[in-house]
């Protein structure tokens, strides 16, 4: 307890501000990020998986986190998470599945994040800011699966970039209808409504339940370079199901032989 309540304190007192020693935090921050920068120059296009930490390997969204990893990873992208366990753990054991590169960008908390073990790069920051720069500087679009606060603020910050301009061409799905359903009518009924954001803004991302189509969606986006458009929707749904009867199609063929064959004898 006495661990934990020192080490909580030091993080603490690392944000307090002070006057000589800001310097020195200055060259710590800078140390990050070169780390960082060098670490990740090479690993390719890559997606930005987030969700939370505290969901079990038992519950749905963490098959659903695990197979929107494994399609990606198949379409030859990267998979970025927050390294820890949970919906985290799920998309890098997702990429590690499907032989593409998984990469951590684990955190240091007073409750000390423990990293999941699905990690090909491991990085670790003190700062959440830095890691939030590399969460963007090396993804080329962004998975939201169900998650808190901190799943909430990655997305967020991610629109607001889009629709300030500073990034282009960058798709961000949400998965889970029903998890963001709340959120998604406070925004059309509230912000909207409202006219804090635009109607056209709720058209910066793209909503699905199925793994698959949330990777067509992505891929597509990123061949056309522009964002998830909502006219794309009917002709995504048909590919992902087009593309799952192929892959199911042998196993119905089988349990349809067999079922003759039992029935013959």
């Amino acid at each position: 307890m006495k661990h934990k309540d020192a080490r909580t304190a030091l993080l603490m007192e690392e944000l307090r501000p002070r006057d000589a020693s800001d310097l020195w935090m200055v060259f710590k921050i800078m140390g990050e990020f070169v780390d960082a920068f060098d670490t990740m120059r090479d690993i390719g296009p890559a997606i930005s998986i987030f969700g939370s930490a505290r969901t079990s390997p038992d519950h749905p969204f963490y098959r659903m986190g695990t197979e929107v990893a494994e399609h990606l990873a198949k379409r030859g992208y990267a998979i970025i998470t927050g390294g820890g366990p949970g919906l985290m753990e799920a998309a890098n054991l997702g990429a590690q599945r499907a032989g593409g590169l998984s990469i951590g960008l684990n955190i240091e908390l007073p409750m000390e994040q423990t990293p999941n073990p699905y990690q090909d790069i491991e990085l670790h920051f003190r700062y959440f800011f830095a890691r939030k720069v590399c969460f963007a500087r090396y993804a080329v679009g962004y998975v939201v699966l169900p998650g808190g606060f901190g799943t909430l603020d990655e997305f967020f910050e991610a629109l607001t970039l889009i629709q300030t301009e500073k990034m282009h061409d960058f798709p961000i799905v949400l998965m889970g209808k029903k998890y963001w359903g709340g959120l998604l009518r406070w925004l059309k009924r509230t912000l909207v409504e409202e006219g804090t954001i635009s109607p056209k803004d709720l058209d910066l991302f793209y909503i699905t339940d199925d793994p698959r189509e949330a990777a067509i969606a992505i891929h597509r986006a990123l061949e056309e370079q522009s964002q998830i458009r909502p006219e794309w929707r009917r002709q995504i749904i048909a590919a992902a199901r087009k593309r799952a009867a192929r892959i199911h199609a042998p196993k119905r063929i089988a349990r349809r032989r067999k079922g003759d064959s039992d029935s013959e004898t």
